[in-house]
């Protein structure tokens, strides 16, 4: 991979992903730039294309030899590398765009398909989630100190709280996930709906969801939420029941505390 370890690559990317939240904060209380993508729905600011640069800045710099596949830019440099960093720069950029603080940066290292190293940093509340392979999952917060992380044990659907999202093609797509979202809230003890996938995976490790499901999701969406929930205890799936395809955009996922996984599946299975 690298002359330096897992922990260093870590310690790298947590650096990284707070430079780049530095900037988002310093910028959410004054006016940007904004445009839409593939929808009205489907935002993006200036401060997404600055985050991302200096995102791919840092990495080049440190990594020259790895690849990169960012939200913005698409794949970049090294496209034949077996080591990928995925990234986003901001995930919740509606939430951004609005004034909303709820929004995050997202940053993963894979090899092919294994992820390795997975940072996810809120900069508005100071939150730092990370995870490396095998070296479990954990949240720094204000304080400074690396608290581990894991799922929480609820393990029946009616005593849960689950997250989910809406796809930017919601006013047009048949599969909108507002028949599942429905059929949920009937089934669990609250549901919410936050507006950033990244956090959504990071708050299933934190204990602070049960759940969460969300269809075409993209794969710089998932890439450190991955790590994070399956190091913090939890299970992740496609809806299928199918292992995570890092490749695969628009994927539909199911991420939950391991306990409730067969529950929601079927839950979803029923209506879909």
């Amino acid at each position: 991979m690298t002359s330096l370890s897992l922990s260093q690559t870590l310690h790298k990317s947590q650096t990284i992903a707070r430079q780049a939240g530095d900037m988002l904060r310093g910028a959410f209380a004054g006016g940007m730039a904004m445009d839409t993508k593939s929808s009205e729905t489907d935002m993006v600011t200036e401060f997404d294309t600055r985050a991302e640069n200096l995102i791919l800045e840092r990495l080049r710099a440190d990594f020259p030899e790895h690849g990169i596949v960012a939200e913005e830019s698409g794949r970049t440099d090294r496209a034949d590398s077996p080591y990928r960093w995925f990234i986003d720069p901001i995930d919740g950029t509606n939430n951004f765009a609005h004034g909303l603080p709820h929004f995050c940066v997202s940053i993963a290292l894979y090899e092919n398909q294994e992820p390795l190293v997975g940072v996810i940093y809120d900069p508005m509340r100071d939150e730092m989630f990370s995870a490396t392979a095998g070296g479990g999952a954990h949240l720094t917060g204000p304080d400074g100190q690396a608290k581990p992380l894991r799922v929480s044990t609820t393990n029946a659907l009616i005593r849960s709280l689950i997250v989910t999202g809406f796809p930017y093609d919601k006013h047009t797509s048949e599969k909108n996930n507002l028949p599942q979202f429905c059929a949920m809230t009937r089934r669990v003890r609250g549901i919410r709906r936050l507006g950033s996938a990244a956090l959504d995976m990071a708050y299933v490790a934190a204990g602070r969801f049960d759940g969460y499901w969300e269809f075409k999701l993209n794969p710089w969406d998932i890439a450190a939420g991955y790590l994070l929930v399956t190091e913090a205890g939890g299970t992740v799936t496609t809806i299928d029941g199918k292992p995570l395809d890092i490749d695969m955009p628009k994927q539909a996922l199911i991420v939950s505390n391991g306990p409730l996984h067969d529950e929601m599946a079927s839950a979803l299975h029923s209506i879909a």
